[in-house]
């Protein structure tokens, strides 16, 4: 039964570790995309295009 209270430890020590590494670089801004929206325009939207069939 000890080794569960090891275990369970373990499991929350990672745990707050990943989440506390997480919001370190959602705070430090590694998160951030300052590139992709300014050239968002440039690449052709492949749903929006009609497709034109033309027949002879």
């Amino acid at each position: 039964m000890s080794v569960m209270y090891v275990l369970i430890g373990c499991s929350l020590f990672l745990a707050l570790g990943a989440l506390g590494a997480f919001i370190w670089t959602v705070k430090s801004g590694q998160m951030d995309d300052d590139y992709t929206p300014s050239v968002r325009i440039l690449f052709d939207d492949l749903k929006s295009r009609p497709e034109s069939k033309e027949e002879d």
